[in-house]
């Protein structure tokens, strides 16, 4: 069974409530080491009227204890919440885990309490000296973003970049195709409306098409589609032939895919030397604390990932 590390998160939301309902279901699957020490763990078990599982193994310090104010974004929940993901990254570079699962921060917390990376992606990004690679889903369907946390007007100008394309491209096959069924293709969407409409409604497809043919001749074979219309892109039918979707841009992908399967999507980060998945929700702070039970979908199926 697989050890893996949790970084619990912000707080001040809902992760915590995660692992401690979840905790029974999740042993499961992997063996859990919880990125929290005993006196936060206490308070927000005290908070929540949940019990600690006896079994429910925790790390030494993690940082300078806080009061947990529930749904409130905080410097000090910023702090802790990077602290235990740092931890979490240790133990994985130590290979004392087989890999490492992220619940929620929350960006803005981090961002007052100094922390200079975005999120989760970003951070492994500098952690390793590797481009990671941001794929979202569920096992009905995973999608790839090629730029990720970036305004729209800056998207073309990094579709023009044929050898950044091609190489995502190419490190995206070799972290999947182990999974990839034989004569599946992945889908890989174009930027424009229609895809461009050959030219009438713009020409950065020509610059994926040239990406995708110098991809193909590294990998030795086509396993990429020409660029897809993105508004059709995810229909039943074109789900049938890919199970993997390559988009040009954040809310391209994203947007159809919550709109599918929302309650279990998965984060997970791709060419790095560690296996690293999260959730694929926030800290939802309107309902931390609250006493309600949480849709635990995307929790388990970010476990269920490691056992793949």
């Amino acid at each position: 069974m697989k050890k893996i590390a949790i970084s619990i998160g912000d707080l001040n939301g809902i992760g915590i409530q995660l692992a401690l309902e979840n905790h029974e279901e999740i042993k499961k699957y992997i063996e859990p080491i919880y990125c929290i020490d005993k006196v936060m763990l206490k308070e927000a078990s005290k908070l929540l009227g949940l019990s600690i599982p006896p079994d429910f193994q925790i790390v030494n310090k993690v940082a300078k204890k806080f009061t947990i104010e529930p749904s409130k974004v905080t410097k000090e929940a910023g702090v802790y919440s990077f602290a235990s993901f740092l931890k979490a990254v240790e133990l994985a570079k130590q290979q004392e885990v087989d890999g490492i699962m992220t619940l929620p921060i929350h960006k803005k917390a981090w961002e007052v309490a100094g922390v200079n990376f975005k999120g989760h992606t970003d951070a492994l990004r500098e952690f390793f000296f590797a481009p990671a690679i941001m794929m979202l889903g569920s096992p009905k369907m995973y999608v790839a973003l090629y730029t990720e946390h970036i305004p729209l007007n800056q998207v073309v100008k990094e579709v023009q970049d044929v050898e950044k394309l091609s190489s995502f491209l190419i490190d995206f096959y070799e972290n999947i195709k182990e999974k990839i069924k034989e004569n599946e293709t992945i889908g890989l969407l174009g930027v424009n409306p229609h895809a461009g409409d050959n030219g009438v409604l713009g020409d950065e497809e020509k610059y994926i098409v040239k990406a995708r043919e110098m991809a193909h001749r590294v990998i030795g074979k086509e396993i990429y589609t020409l660029p897809l219309v993105p508004d059709v892109a995810f229909t039943p039918k074109s789900r049938k032939q890919h199970h993997y979707f390559v988009a040009m841009y954040h809310d391209q992908g994203l947007a159809p895919l919550k709109a599918l399967y929302f309650d279990e999507g998965i984060n997970i980060s791709l060419n790095l030397p560690i296996v690293r998945s999260s959730v694929d929700h926030g800290t939802a702070f309107d309902i931390a604390y609250i006493g309600e039970k949480l849709n635990n979908l995307s929790y388990i199926n970010a476990i269920k990932y490691f056992i793949d």
